[in-house]
């Protein structure tokens, strides 16, 4: 049976793959697990600096596998559902809070689970055939699951989020750019490249000055205020600036060169 989830690692950067296109990429237990286990992992990994998160076949994620998370007959179903439910949060929660950006490629459909996996990315692209939707409340339960009711608000505004949750209807990749949902509408033979243009240019930054922007970025979304926002970056400018990278970074800006970071 071949693995769930494909994981490819080039120098600074980690291609994560899923991997059960027979399935559309349904979220199975063993694929929940595997993502888990290599984004926790993460967390720990300063070489690694940027994340690829794609799919393989014509959809990027159908959603829940109904079929495959069918409780033992030794477990009640509210305790099943519960530790069913927490293991895919876990997955976003992980995604969120592990220092690499993370730029997902998106094709076909992403619906439900996959629509949250994209959400909890930080960088997203779609083919011109992408859509996606809130599927939950399609399935008899609420449209606000997996990070949808925070995220997806703040991506794309309340009138398209509740529009999206509250009627399980698709968005298209057109409305998806429109929206911001999606920073760009490519061919898919075209997603590579312009995750790599963005890569590059992240490679160029400090190792510890782009760990820090993911960071700021996620607690400033929740900052009281615009004054705890500038106290939070004026603490990581300070502290940033002392490093040794940020100095290289000033005499490679001045030399007209590519700098040469240590992460110190």
């Amino acid at each position: 049976m071949a693995d769930p989830v494909l994981i490819e690692e080039d120098a600074a950067v980690a291609t994560v793959t899923l991997n059960r296109p027979d399935r559309l990429n349904a979220m199975d237990e063993a694929l929940i697990t595997d993502l888990a286990t290599y984004f926790r992992g993460l967390h720990d990994r300063h070489d690694i600096r940027v994340v690829i998160l794609k799919a393989a076949g014509r959809a990027f994620c159908a959603g829940l596998d109904l079929e495959a998370w069918r409780p033992p007959e030794d477990t009640g179903a509210v305790q099943h559902s519960w530790r069913t439910q927490r293991s895919i949060a876990t997955v976003m929660q992980l995604m969120r809070s592990c220092p690499q950006p993370i730029i997902a490629l998106a094709q076909g459909a992403a619906c439900g689970g996959g629509l949250s996996l994209l959400l909890s990315s930080d960088i997203r692209f779609c083919t011109p055939d992408f859509r996606m939707n809130a599927a939950y409340i399609k399935i008899g339960l609420g449209g606000c699951d997996m990070g949808s009711s925070y995220f997806l608000p703040r991506l794309v505004g309340s009138s398209l989020a509740s529009e999206m949750i509250l009627t399980g209807r698709f968005v298209n990749a057109e409305r998806a750019l429109s929206s911001g949902f999606v920073s760009a509408v490519v061919e898919a033979d075209g997603l590579g490249a312009a995750a790599q243009e963005i890569i590059d240019e992240m490679l160029l930054t400090a190792p510890m000055g782009l760990r820090l922007s993911k960071d700021a970025l996620n607690r400033n979304i929740d900052a009281p205020g615009f004054e705890a926002a500038l106290a939070l970056e004026d603490r990581q400018q300070v502290l940033l600036s002392q490093t040794q990278d940020s100095t290289e970074a000033q005499r490679a800006f001045l030399e007209k060169r590519r700098p040469e970071y240590r992460d110190r």
